[in-house]
């Protein structure tokens, strides 16, 4: 990825984002999400960093050339070509080129190019591991908005059904079939009924703000989103193993956390590298002009010429003992793999509780839904031939009002194990996708 396609994505979220006019799908929440996620940004970076990392470990295997020049100028006594002292003013001036080729650094710059490889597939699983994050958030986010949307309509409903009732005790009242009492109880079921469609529209919103806070928006004036198709929620949970071994297979954390245990092997075969010699090819070329006061001086042309000289040679490094550097920067480098082997098995260990979790969940949900269906045809029967019969005298308002309690009390758990089941089956898919 070219840093300048990084520049553009962070100078687009410091523009007003403006929510489409029409509902978003979790489809589109999602990839909008992505998009413009700071973690998802900031691990994308991070991947830069280490693509600028391989280069400069490539790099290592160049020779380097570099040029120098010094001007000097001596002051006072100084030795002659006669062994004596004598108060003279000298100055010299020297150029040079120096040309360097590594042969053999201990292994040193090929396990570092490995290393450095590596880590890029780190940091791409990193990447991945940060959507995917962004990816679940947004999904419960948006499911939450639902639930609450559903919840206020239940509310609603609940509202509806204590005005009717308010202006049945009413007519009964007038008529003189039921006493006062029943129409204050009446009264205040209504104005429960108001502040619960308060609050639940209250959390509706709240919700919406978490949702567009998870997607970066700036604005979330006109912001709704669509609903789910419940048709395609109910497919064939495979096992929680299944799905384990699926995720040990495909999920990004813990590809990521392989990968870095990878990464710390190669960190100790760098470390080891401090072990072996280094070898390395050099050549100069250096000229040089001198003189000094009181005396006959020979050209600047002549001298160059004459103290050009040109060189060739070997180095050889051998490590005898460097203070126990090397072995030290080994065994810290081997107590970071044993942390990363410890952060694999964390995530696995996790991985395998929320799966299993989920799997429970998704299997409870679905068997309250599927109950609460019956639950909620029964209540609401109930209800209306409860109603019926407070209409003719053969009930009172107590009777009806549990009735009517007993079937918003079903809607709602039927409400909340459909969302429930929702998510968790989005979950187990999600950690089960191939």
């Amino acid at each position: 990825m070219k840093l300048s396609h990084i520049i553009a994505a962070a100078a687009l979220t410091v523009l007003p984002v403006t929510a489409m006019a029409e509902p978003w799908s979790l489809d589109s929440c999602i990839s909008y999400a992505i998009g413009h996620n700071l973690d998802v940004r900031s691990a994308m970076l991070e991947r830069y960093r280490g693509d600028l990392s391989v280069t400069e470990a490539k790099d290592r295997f160049l020779p380097t050339l570099s040029a120098s020049a010094a001007q000097n100028w001596d002051f006072g006594r100084g030795l002659t070509a006669e062994n004596t002292y004598a108060n003279r003013n000298t100055s010299s001036f020297g150029v040079g080129a120096n040309f360097s080729l590594p042969l053999f650094q201990g292994l040193s710059a090929l396990r570092q190019l490995r290393q450095a490889q590596a880590n890029l597939r780190t940091l791409d699983l990193q990447v991945e591991y940060a959507k995917d994050e962004v990816t679940l958030g947004v999904m419960a986010y948006y499911l939450q908005v639902l639930y609450n949307r559903e919840i206020a309509s239940v509310r609603r409903e609940e509202l509806r059904l204590s005005q009717t009732q308010l202006e049945r005790q009413q007519i009964l009242f007038e008529a003189g079939k039921v006493p006062e009492v029943d129409v204050l109880q009446a009264k205040a079921q209504v104005a429960s009924g108001e502040v619960a469609v308060v609050n639940a529209d209250n959390d509706y919103r709240l919700a919406l703000v978490d949702l567009s806070r998870a997607l970066e928006l700036n604005d979330t004036q006109g912001f709704d989103i669509l609903p789910v198709d419940l048709d395609g929620e109910l497919p064939r949970l495979a096992s929680a193993d299944e799905v384990y071994r699926n995720a040990l297979s495909n999920n990004s954390g813990i590809l990521a956390a392989r990968s870095s245990v990878d990464l710390a092997g190669h960190a100790i075969s760098v470390a080891k590298s401090g072990y072996l010699p280094r070898l390395s090819f050099n050549a100069g070329l250096n000229s040089s002009y001198y003189t000094l006061s009181g005396m006959d001086n020979t050209s600047f042309g002549r001298q160059m010429r004459d103290n050009f000289s040109k060189s060739l040679g070997f180095s050889l490094s051998i490590p005898i003992f460097d203070a126990f550097a090397t072995r030290n920067q080994v065994r810290q480098a081997k107590v970071q793999q044993l942390s990363a082997e410890l952060e694999l098995e964390r995530r696995e260990s996790d991985l395998l509780k929320t799966i299993r979790q989920a799997y429970c969940q998704a299997e409870g949900a679905e068997a309250q839904y599927r109950a609460g269906e019956v639950a909620v045809t029964s209540s609401k029967a109930a209800l209306d031939a409860m109603t019926e019969k407070y209409t003719y005298g053969r009930a009172n308002a107590t009777e009806w009002e549990q009735a009517r309690s007993n079937y918003i009390t079903t809607l709602s758990q039927q409400v909340r194990a459909k969302y429930e089941m929702i998510l968790r089956n989005r979950i187990l898919n999600f950690y089960n996708r191939h």
